[in-house]
């Protein structure tokens, strides 16, 4: 097999990174923007040891699951890998994804039940990252995403899965900040004033909180559209400045201020209301993490009766703000000192007494603890839980740990770390939060 070759191949299943799988003389090759049962027409564009890379020339024979996107741009946005997907059948895919993950990198082999889908499978993103650029020539403001395995923006004026106040938004920034000669960022040479915007929309409230990320401080142009944009748009209710400096695919930096209106969204979740900053971790789909809140909650009431339960990694508490209706005490604990204040005054904003909330990381935390929780509640980031931060959870924990993750693969890795220490895992249920991409989040149940 060699690079620029052509062959006619069927996709057999998708990889955990949302690439099509086929076989040449039984050598793996990965194909994107596929869908299973393709029969496609490829060219080799690369060769590695133990697998090649192949683009599609063409669709010889589409597959029954395949559809018409809905979105012009899917082709070259990277945001929604399998949009032309049937959407029942994306599902099935992201349980297979998650059922291989648990055999191949766990050696656990559990009954995955079907996905519980997104109530909401378009405008369901409520959380909107734009890179911000600007073109050589025209200096016309460029603002979407990225085009895959590129730094190169797609210029989105329309994104069906976001609310379409965002979309508003986003277009009076482009073209206001043009108006006003505010420069979009450049990467390679590290110049350009403004560049990122974050949106975070209020299911609740129908309203937003704009932040523009900055290559430097304020200046007196990004002040000026800040306040033409918060005289703008009755739904936007803050604009905040976030400076970050660095060479980095960070968006945020240390330093945020507000600068018109308030520097929080409200969100609802299990009857409390949650105060949301620019900097704060909250669930993009706020309607599917309600659906994962309620399923664990209803867990809970079933196997235990006002159970003491700690919360770890917790962002702003929101598990085990949602939680402590059916808990006789909650302990919570978050390294990032700034969500730690936010879960402090939801709480106190709910008249929620028997939370204790804890700053700090969760491994130093898990050290100091004498007393053990009936349920320990782990939601780590991509990355994973620590061998350390398990082991301690497990000695901590007298009955249940339920492990919330975004990624099969360390999912299925520390599922295996506590496995090997004699743990039971009862079951594993996903969740769509992220539709149309091959990203699924799940709730594992351990009994220790």
């Amino acid at each position: 097999m060699n690079t620029g070759e052509i062959y006619d191949v069927q996709i057999e299943k998708l990889s955990s990174t949302g690439a099509g799988i086929a076989r040449i003389d039984g050598f793996v090759v990965f194909v994107a923007n596929v869908c299973p049962q393709d029969k496609v027409k490829i060219k080799i564009t690369k060769v590695n040891k133990n697998f090649a890379n192949g683009e599609i020339v063409e669709i010889t024979e589409p597959s029954k699951y395949r559809v018409n996107q809905f979105c012009p741009m899917q082709k070259i946005c990277g945001a929604c890998q399998i949009q032309f997907i049937d959407y029942d059948y994306q599902l099935e895919i992201k349980r297979e994804i998650v059922k291989d993950a648990l055999q191949k990198i766990g050696n656990i082999d559990i009954e995955i039940p079907k996905v519980i889908p997104s109530p909401d499978i378009k405008n369901y993103r409520h959380k909107i990252q734009y890179p911000i650029s600007q073109t050589k020539n025209s200096k016309r403001i460029l603002a979407g995403y990225y085009k895959p395995s590129t730094h190169e923006i797609v210029n989105i004026k329309y994104c069906p899965i976001q609310p379409e106040i965002c979309d508003k938004i986003i277009n009076f920034i482009r073209d206001n900040a043009q108006e006003l000669n505010i420069s979009g960022y450049n990467e390679k040479n590290h110049t350009g004033i403004l560049r990122h915007v974050v949106i975070r929309h209020s299911v609740k409230n129908q309203n937003c909180l704009v932040t523009f990320v900055l290559n430097g401080d304020l200046t007196t142009n990004i002040n000026t559209l800040a306040q033409k944009l918060y005289d703008s748009f009755e739904q936007v209710i803050g604009v905040c400045v976030n400076v970050n400096t660095k060479r980095t695919n960070v968006i945020l930096g240390n330093k945020t201020q507000c600068v018109c209106g308030q520097n929080y969204i409200e969100e609802n979740m299990c009857g409390n209301t949650f105060r949301i900053g620019t900097e704060t971790f909250f669930q993009v789909n706020p309607k599917s993490a309600q659906n994962i809140f309620n399923y664990i909650k209803d867990f809970i009431k079933v196997n235990y009766h006002k159970p003491v339960i700690l919360d770890a990694y917790a962002g702003i508490s929101a598990i085990g703000i949602c939680l402590s209706d059916v808990a006789e005490k909650v302990v919570s604990i978050e390294e990032n000192l700034k969500s730690v204040e936010l879960a402090k005054d939801t709480a106190k904003l709910n008249k929620i007494p028997n939370i204790e909330i804890n700053g700090g990381d969760a491994g130093e935390f898990f050290k100091k603890q004498e007393q053990k929780f009936d349920i320990v509640i782990l939601d780590p980031p991509r990355k994973g839980c620590t061998p350390e931060s398990i082991s301690y959870a497990r000695k901590l924990c007298k009955g249940h740990i339920i492990y919330v993750s975004c990624n099969p693969a360390t999912l299925a890795r520390d599922l295996k770390i506590l496995k090997d220490k004699g743990c039971t895992i009862t079951s594993v249920q996903p969740f769509d939060m992220f539709c149309h991409t091959y990203h699924i989040e799940n709730v594992a149940i351990i009994k220790v």
